[in-house]
């Protein structure tokens, strides 16, 4: 996961933002005219029997039970088939935190959704504002560029994250669920509190890892880092190398040997 500067003020200027736009959208008459007609003019110019088949197929993968499928496979395998307790933590807390900001926000917004008559599937007991189903897409999409930062996969995974954000967020307007300044609000209210979590996990939950009772069991914590560091605090790769080298040979050979810690 990486370190973002300023990862508390800026989070909460774009969670403020998305909140205004969804409060203008949901109880006033600014946007939601102009946003139903947008719906209509998608559904009626590209819906037919077979897409409407696909477009319903798509959606139900990333539904409230498909999310939960999705991620336990995922953290699983990460957790015991890669043996890497730290990305699977991490990936989980990702997916998580920013899956569920979105049900946080529907809950300050509450917009009634769309018009059922014009739904392939209409939904009840949920908010229209933001979408649980591209949140939970965007949150997966930015944990998989966290883990293939830094390799050869690193722009695959953003395209094709951004490609997968894409056609979720198209199947809920052509569905009929959302209107479109739900699925942009996911995307901002699911970001922000992903780079609020990334200091989160730096300053507080890193270096705390090894009290988490049989996790290194699974698989290497990694070198403990020092309680306190925030996540704005770097230590410059040249510093590291410069320390390494005024070692003498046989101690830093020696330290380099040991192994890591929990």
């Amino acid at each position: 996961m990486p370190q973002v500067r300023h990862w508390l003020r800026n989070p909460l200027i774009v969670f403020a933002l998305a909140i205004t736009l969804g409060l203008v959208a949901a109880h006033t008459s600014l946007l939601q005219p102009d946003e139903l007609r947008l719906d209509r003019a998608l559904q009626n110019d590209t819906r037919i029997g077979w897409l409407n088949t696909v477009m319903l197929g798509v959606s139900n993968i990333v539904s409230p039970v498909g999310g939960l499928v999705i991620l336990s496979l995922w953290c699983g395998w990460l957790l015991l088939r890669r043996h890497h307790p730290v990305d699977a933590l991490s990936t989980f807390l990702v997916v998580a935190v920013g899956w569920n900001s979105s049900e946080i926000a529907k809950l300050i917004i509450a917009r009634n959704r769309p018009p059922a008559v014009y739904s392939l599937d209409p939904e009840t007991g949920s908010n229209s504002f933001p979408s649980g189903h591209v949140a939970f897409t965007v949150s997966a999409a930015i944990a998989a560029y966290f883990l293939a930062r830094g390799t050869r996969w690193q722009w695959p995974t953003a395209l094709g994250g951004a490609a997968a954000v894409a056609l979720i967020a198209f199947s809920r307007l052509y569905i009929g669920a959302h209107y479109p300044i739900d699925v942009l609000g996911s995307v901002l209210v699911s970001a922000s509190a992903i780079v609020c979590l990334t200091g989160v996990w730096h300053a507080w939950l890193l270096p705390r890892l090894h009290l988490v009772p049989f996790l290194d069991r699974f698989g290497p914590l990694g070198p403990p880092v020092a309680a306190g560091r925030g996540a704005d605090d770097e230590v410059p790769a040249a510093a590291t190398q410069d320390a390494q080298e005024s070692l003498p040979r046989g101690a830093a050979e020696s330290q380099m040997s040991q192994p890591l810690t929990p």
